[in-house]
């Protein structure tokens, strides 16, 4: 049974016991994770709170038990529940496995019972007996379904688990579920007396990927910081309390086959059973894999095929730290391994870093030239830490002979989001450009300028990026095309994107010629084998295109975007172009998810997710395609899917840090599900949060639109059509085009406050010749107020008419949240068109029947937040849960009494409070902590 007081600073987590009290309603239930991962705590705190209903048993095993003490204590647990004659509950002595008869006998009692035995077996791992588990399995077997087991274990014990995980008996909580969310994480920061800013939270939940002890460790680490906000930078996978930690923990636990096959695996972003041979000559590498996933729960698997894993980011920190300290001949080799394995796999971006680092100049010049489009990075990486560091730079003769050499060490820099080591690169690049002539020269312009593009993306330098992009398009034109000016450099998007225009030189060599040259190696660069690819004008089309259409989306012109994205993917994945494809087809599919064409967002995203498992292992880019299937999932009311592809989308393995563009078109799903579930207060300040984002973004009027008529629908649906109004009449007499979101959520307003002239007055003319440019949902919302208020004002006809076009347009699309969540004036309109006769019989009878279910937010909805918190108050005010006083709170934040105490005060203004534990209550209600 678990002590009477758990650990200080355990936290609730409602979702956790949800799914341990939905595996007891099965036989079996593991709780599978390394230490660290919090199984005993999680288990203790769940079994307390259901040993009073009775039924349930708790066995800890410690270390040195053995099978028979095992079998003393399960009967000492379970005679409560299953007594036997006192013949019968005699120790078992030194024996492993009880006599049958015994098991026979608690099998029958077992059965007899009219409800189940709970019987939970912590750190069952320590039993490693064959005799013993297989008599808990015969047990197990023969009693008729009335015993369940909840079992926590470093691995998965021999009990033919396998059988039921086929048979869908096995309720399964590895590292993945007991990773801390970012809620959870603030929660328990919190109770440590360490309040962290809601950005550094999330930094230090992707660092080490929710996994409970490092986020305690960091806590404990913070105490003596002079600056804890700081040390999240600092946190890192070879932090001595860490290292400590799991190397006693994990890497002493493995033999040492499987802790060199970890250390090699730890070099490569991702390893698969044949890498793993091509790195360490094994030829099991599948099986050990996937043994080191399920006993470590720090290998985490891709989900690809033939299976991939890589390692937790802090266990990966570690091992590269421990490989560093490996002889430079070996560790060089192992790159070597590494990069012409990639090369053999047609992935060039892994290869030219490997090679780079096992300092394979003529390899590292065969990759870049044969493969430059998939070099670039088309977004910045989710992980910058995840690639190998070169070990040392090429020597400058090297350079000097072949400036080729210079270009890849410059792709593998930007592709690290090294913007000035890039810059360092591509001067060399200048200056080689100067000693060679023809279509060497050529080439070298060319790809130095889709280097310079790539930078001047990354350093978000939009009138670079427009300028570079048409000159890459010009560098790549047939013979007889304008040339570029001399040597084919632009100076201007050089010097704005921070990456120096080289020096000029006269290009004597005519442009490529109309197909483009192949890509192979330059004549006179490193590796002088021919490698056919892809002509130059295509790879300068797409590369321009799609990193144009990127930061047009970064910019919020989703028109421009478009436009670029979807010509790039049209010539990028037939071309083969895994990078670019990915990078054009997931931004398209948020673009055309946001306009409202769903079909062919749904299916550009799975083009998008498709190429994913031929790049990295984590692309940035995904999560473009994630947010557009959420989107998608919303606008069809499937809010469990749209939930499951956000978290995929901003979860852990996301950005380091979302564009504004993006975060916006995020706040819009998140805060339309957090509507449904009641809390308008909560998707209010996303909205704001997300307005504000995008202040510096010029093109992002629209989305700026949308932005604000959600927000005004948020009002409204709480019942403020005062408020709404008062936000959207100026907004709509200031704004630029387009405006028609604005005025249908106006109608909206006016419709609820009981005005349905004034509501039809300021609707659009959603089908006028005009209308088939805007958004599709925009356009369906208001042909649905338009069907509600031409009924409201007695013309039934002309409702009927109007609702029949509405589903016209969003039955090919499957729009029915629109319709589903409308308000109650709608869903009775719906009910009479149904009744009256319809061509979309089959959709709007099921529309009605969900609408019927689905009434809106909750009527106990929280009220929303007059003026929201700051950053600094939001801090301050999850101190406030904390024992600490104002000094000791202005102590941690390095702040003085007198300003924690203005924040408190104005926290208590905002939250209608008198004392610091009613704020914490009022902030718990508007879902603030």
């Amino acid at each position: 049974m678990p002590e009477e007081r758990l650990p200080d600073g355990v936290i609730a987590r409602p979702r956790l016991v949800e799914l341990l009290d939905s595996g007891v309603a099965g036989p079996v239930t593991l709780v599978s994770a390394p230490a660290g991962w919090g199984k005993t705590t999680l288990l203790g705190s769940w079994y307390r709170t259901r040993e009073r209903a009775g039924g349930h048993a708790w066995v800890s095993v410690e270390p040195g038990d053995s099978g028979g003490r095992l079998w003393s204590y399960l009967r000492a647990a379970l005679a409560p529940l299953v007594p036997l004659p006192a013949p019968d509950t005699r120790p078992a002595g030194p024996e492993t496995r009880p006599e049958r008869a015994l098991l026979d006998r608690l099998a029958a009692v077992l059965a007899r019972r009219p409800e189940p035995a709970v019987l939970v077996l912590d750190d069952l791992h320590r039993i490693t007996e064959p005799d013993a588990l297989d008599a808990l399995a015969y047990l197990l077997r023969h009693s008729g379904g009335r015993l369940r087991l909840v079992i926590g274990a470093r691995g998965e014990p021999a009990l033919g688990l396998a059988r039921r995980r086929l048979s869908g008996e096995l309720t399964e909580l590895r590292a993945a579920e007991l990773a801390f969310t970012e809620e959870e994480a603030a929660e328990l920061l919190a109770g440590q007396g360490l309040a962290l800013p809601a950005a550094r939270v999330r930094e230090l939940c992707a660092r080490t990927e929710g996994w409970p002890a490092g986020l305690r460790l960091a806590a404990l680490a913070a105490r003596h910081h002079p600056d804890p906000a700081r040390l999240v930078e600092e946190f890192t996978g070879d932090h001595p309390a860490v290292a400590d930690y799991l190397t006693e923990e994990v890497l002493a636990g493995l033999d040492g086959e499987a802790r060199e096959a970890l250390w090699r695996a730890g070099l490569v972003e991702s390893v698969s059973g044949e890498l793993l041979g091509a790195l360490s000559d094994r030829t099991d590498g599948e099986s050990l894999l996937s043994v080191l996933e399920r006993n470590t729960g720090f290998l985490v698997a891709l989900g690809t095929r033939p299976p991939a894993y890589r390692c937790h980011r802090m266990l990966g920190e570690l091992l590269r730290a421990q490989l560093r300290q490996r002889p430079a001949a070996e560790l060089r080799e192992l790159h070597r391994r590494a990069a012409g394995w990639y090369a053999g796999h047609a992935l060039p971006a892994p290869a030219l870093r490997h090679a780079l680092a096992a300092g394979d100049w003529a390899l590292a010049g065969t990759v870049l030239t044969a493969g430059w489009p998939e070099l670039l990075p088309y977004a910045e990486p989710a992980r910058a830490d995840a690639p190998v560091a070169p070990t040392a730079p090429p020597p400058p003769e090297a350079v000097r002979a072949a400036p080729e050499l210079a270009l890849a060490c410059a792709a593998e820099r930007l592709d690290r989001y090294d913007l000035s080591g890039a810059t360092a690169y591509l001067r060399l690049v200048a200056e080689g450009e100067r000693r060679v002539d023809g279509a060497r020269r050529q080439r070298l312009a060319l790809v130095a300028t889709a280097l310079r593009l790539a930078g001047a993306r990354l350093a978000g330098d939009g009138a670079a990026v427009r300028a570079t992009a048409a000159r890459l398009r010009a560098l790549g034109e047939p013979v007889g095309a304008p040339a570029p000016g001399p040597g084919g450099w632009s100076e201007t998007p050089g010097a704005a994107a921070g990456l120096p225009a080289p020096a000029r030189g006269g290009a004597e060599a005519a442009p490529p010629g109309a197909g483009g040259p192949e890509v192979a190696v330059l004549p006179g660069a490193p590796g002088a084998a021919e490698a056919p690819g892809l002509p130059d004008a295509v790879g300068a089309r797409v590369v321009a295109r799609a990193l144009l259409g990127a930061a047009l989306l970064d910019e919020g012109d989703l028109t421009g975007a478009e436009a670029e994205l979807a010509l790039g993917l049209a010539e990028a994945e037939p071309a083969g172009l895994a990078r670019a494809t990915l990078a054009c087809a997931a931004r398209l599919a948020l673009v055309r998810a946001a306009r409202g064409r769903l079909g062919s967002a749904e299916e550009t995203a799975r083009v998008a997710l498709a190429a994913v498992s031929r790049t990295d292992p984590e692309p940035r880019d995904r999560a473009y395609a994630y947010l557009a299937l959420a989107t998608v999932a919303l606008h069809r009311d499937r809010n469990a899917e749209a939930r499951a592809h956000l978290e995929l989308a901003t979860g852990r393995y996301g950005a380091a840090r979302e564009a504004p563009v993006e975060a916006a078109l995020a706040a819009l799903v998140r805060a339309q599900l957090l509507r449904d579930q009641g809390d308008l207060a909560g998707g209010h300040q996303l909205l704001l949060a997300a307005r504000r984002g995008l202040a510096g973004c010029g093109r992002a009027a629209e989305l700026a639109g949308w932005l604000l008529a959600a927000e005004a629908d948020l009002r409204t649906a709480h019942g403020d059509t005062d408020g709404a109004r008062e936000l959207l009449g100026p907004a709509l007499e200031e704004a630029v085009p387009p405006t028609e979101p604005l005025a249908v959520a106006l109608s909206r307003a006016h419709l609820r406050a009981g005005d349905p002239h004034a509501a039809a007055r300021v609707l659009p003319d959603w089908q006028g010749p005009r209308a088939g440019d805007w958004p599709l949902p925009v356009r369906l919302e208001a042909g649905l107020l338009d069907a509600v208020t031409a009924q409201r004002a007695g013309d039934g006809r002309r409702a009927a008419r109007t609702l029949e076009r509405v589903l016209e347009l969003a039955e090919p699309e499957g729009f029915r949240r629109f319709l589903t969540r409308a308000e109650p004036s709608a869903r009775d309109l719906l009910a009479a068109h149904l009744d009256s006769g319809t061509a979309h019989w089959p959709t709007l009878s099921q529309l009605v029947e969900a609408s019927g279910e689905r009434a809106g937010p909750a009527g106990g909805a929280s009220p929303l937040l007059g003026e929201p918190l700051t950053e600094r108050e939001l801090t301050i005010l999850r101190y406030l849960q904390s024992i600490l006083s104002n000094v000791e709170i202005a102590s941690e934040l390095s702040l003085s009494v007198n300003t924690v105490k203005t924040h408190v005060r104005n926290i208590y203004r905002k939250l209608d409070a008198t004392r610091r534990r009613e704020a914490v209550r009022r902030a718990r209600e508007l879902r603030l902590l």
